[in-house]
C-alpha cells in the first residue's frame, strides 16, 4: 500500500503537470459557463449548487485531514491554515448564497443557464486534490513551526503573504458583489464601471490571483506557489476570453484600454 508521503509526492508533481496543459486548453476552449455558456456538456445544476458542492472539498477534507497533521496541536499551523479556509468558507457557503439572493427572479430560481455537471465534477477532483495537499503540507510536512532559528522567517512570509492575500481578497469579494449586483437587476449584461473595472475586464480574477500568490508566500512552499501558478493557468485563459467577449459583444462602448486580468500588463 502506498504510504502518505509517497502519495504527498505523486500528487504535488501531478498537481505541476496539469497546469501547462488546462493553460493551453483553456485558450482555446473556455469552459461553457456563466458568458461562455455552451449547449450539448450534458446535464447541468442550478448555479448555487454547482459552486457549494464543487467547492466544499476545501472545507470539509481540509478538517477532516488536519487533525491527523503531526503539527496539528501547533498555534502556528492553525493561524497558517486560517486564510484558506476564510476564502473557502466565502466560495463554499457566501458565494452560493448571494448567486440565490441576487437572482433576477429575486426568489432563488435557477437561473437562465444551468452550469454543466461535467464542469462542477473536475472542479470537485481538482478541489479534492488541492485540499490534501494544502492541509497534509500546513499540518504535517512544513517543519519550521518549532522555532529553531527560522521563526523570524516564518512570522515574516506570513504576514507579508497575509497581506497580500487580504488585499487580493477584499478585490475577489468587491468585484464579485458588484457583478452580481449587475445580474440582479436582470437586465442582461452590461458593463461594470468604477474600480478596478476601468482597469481590468476581471478583477475578481485578479483578486484571486493576489490571494493564492499571498498564500505561496505565507507557506513558502512548492505546494502554495503550485496552486498559485494553477490559479493563473486557470483564470488568466478566462479572463483574456471575458475581454475579447466584452469587446465582440459591446464593441466600440467597451473600453479597449481595459486589460483582461492584471492591471496594464495583462
Amino acid at each position: 500500500m502506498i504510504s502518505d508521503e509517497s502519495l504527498f509526492h505523486y500528487s504535488l508533481v501531478a498537481f505541476y503537470l496539469i497546469a501547462p496543459p488546462t493553460f493551453i486548453s483553456l485558450m482555446f476552449l473556455q469552459a461553457p459557463y456563466g458568458k461562455h455558456h455552451r449547449p450539448g456538456w450534458g446535464p447541468t445544476l442550478p448555479p448555487p449548487l454547482a459552486w457549494f458542492l464543487m467547492e466544499s472539498p476545501t472545507l470539509w477534507l481540509t478538517l477532516l485531514l488536519f487533525p491527523h497533521g503531526r503539527h496539528f496541536s501547533n498555534p502556528k499551523s492553525m493561524i497558517l491554515m486560517s486564510p484558506y479556509l476564510l476564502h473557502y468558507f466565502n466560495r463554499t457557503c457566501i458565494y452560493p448564497l448571494s448567486l440565490l439572493r441576487r437572482s433576477p427572479s429575486g426568489n432563488g430560481k435557477k437561473t437562465s443557464h444551468g452550469f454543466p455537471l461535467s464542469i462542477a465534477l473536475t472542479a470537485f477532483f481538482f478541489n479534492l486534490l488541492n485540499a490534501y495537499l494544502q492541509a497534509r503540507w500546513v499540518s504535517h510536512y512544513k517543519d519550521n513551526y518549532d522555532g529553531d532559528g527560522n521563526d523570524w522567517f516564518f512570522w515574516l512570509a506570513f504576514f507579508v503573504g497575509l497581506f497580500v492575500f487580504l488585499c487580493g481578497m477584499r478585490i475577489n469579494i468587491v468585484s464579485d458583489r458588484e457583478l452580481l449586483r449587475l445580474k440582479g437587476e436582470g437586465k442582461g449584461y452590461v458593463i461594470p464601471r468604477g474600480g478596478l473595472f476601468e482597469l481590468v475586464a476581471c478583477p475578481n480574477y485578479f483578486g484571486e490571483i493576489l490571494e493564492w500568490l499571498g498564500w505561496g508566500v505565507m507557506t513558502w512552499s512548492w505546494v502554495g506557489f503550485g496552486f498559485f501558478i494553477y490559479t493563473c493557468a486557470n483564470l488568466v485563459p478566462r479572463a483574456i476570453a471575458n475581454r475579447q467577449w466584452y469587446l465582440d459583444k459591446f464593441g466600440g462602448d467597451y473600453p479597449k484600454s481595459r486589460k483582461a486580468v492584471i492591471p496594464y500588463l495583462i
